[in-house]
Order: C-alpha cells, then sequence, then structure tokens
C-alpha cells in the first residue's frame, strides 16, 4: 500500500507588489522589473513551481516592454503562467508603474512580504516596509 503525505495547511495566498520606472523605455522598465522580483524572492521563501500565476498591470504610460517577458527569462520561471494588462487609467494616479498580483501555493502559518519600491511606496505605505501575516 502507497502511502501519500500531504502537506498540512498549505492555501493559496495573494502577493501584491508594485514599482515604478523613470522612464518608458524598454531598458527601464526591465530594469524596475527584475529590481522588484529580485525583491520579491529575497522577501518570500518560494520555489517557482508553487507559483499558481502572476498577473502584471502597468500604467498606460508603459508600452515597450511586457514585464511578463522580465520574469519569464528568470531561472526555473519558464512554465509560471504570467499574463500582462494596462491598468485602469484613473487621473492623478501614480506614473508609470508597474503593479502585480502574484498567486503562489505557501504554508498557511508563512507570513508574506509585499515589495512596494521607489515612488510605489506611497501606495501601501504599510506593507513597503514590513511582512505581512494576511492578506
Amino acid at each position: 500500500m502507497e502511502v501519500c503525505v500531504v502537506e498540512a495547511d498549505w492555501t493559496v495566498r495573494a502577493i501584491r507588489g508594485a514599482t515604478t520606472v523613470p522612464e518608458n523605455s524598454a531598458e527601464a522598465i526591465r530594469s524596475a522589473v527584475e529590481e522588484l522580483l529580485d525583491e520579491l524572492e529575497r522577501g518570500n521563501s518560494f520555489d517557482p513551481e508553487q507559483i499558481i500565476s502572476l498577473t502584471f498591470s502597468v500604467t498606460r504610460d508603459l508600452d515597450t516592454l511586457f514585464p511578463a517577458s522580465v520574469a519569464r527569462s528568470r531561472p526555473r520561471w519558464d512554465n509560471v503562467p504570467l499574463l500582462d494588462v494596462q491598468h485602469m487609467h484613473v487621473e492623478q494616479d501614480l506614473e508609470r508603474c508597474v503593479r502585480f498580483l502574484l498567486h503562489v501555493n505557501l504554508p498557511a502559518s508563512v507570513r508574506v512580504y509585499h515589495p512596494y519600491l521607489r515612488r510605489a511606496k506611497s501606495l501601501r505605505p504599510d506593507w513597503s516596509l514590513s511582512t505581512v501575516g494576511s492578506q
């Protein structure tokens, strides 16, 4: 008889994050997204195999590079389902902003870190410097 070991108390967790880009160029977007994803991985313990999906949204003033193409080039991220969308435009909103919503399987007890970098720290100052236990 084969025994199946199941990790107790694993659940789908959502991790948010955002950054801003100094200019609408492929190089600037790539650099900002790499920095954001580096911070995401540095602040959270997960294997890319645990990722369910990642959606990026960008403000309408960023149109020279898909953020998902940056994520796809990361080691072991080539099978992660990725999506790019344009963020809803709201007057006076933060310009040249890249946001993400990541869904990942994690133990329920694990604290998650939501990276908000550069000028995007103003979007969620309560999440920009610390880990958060619940969404």
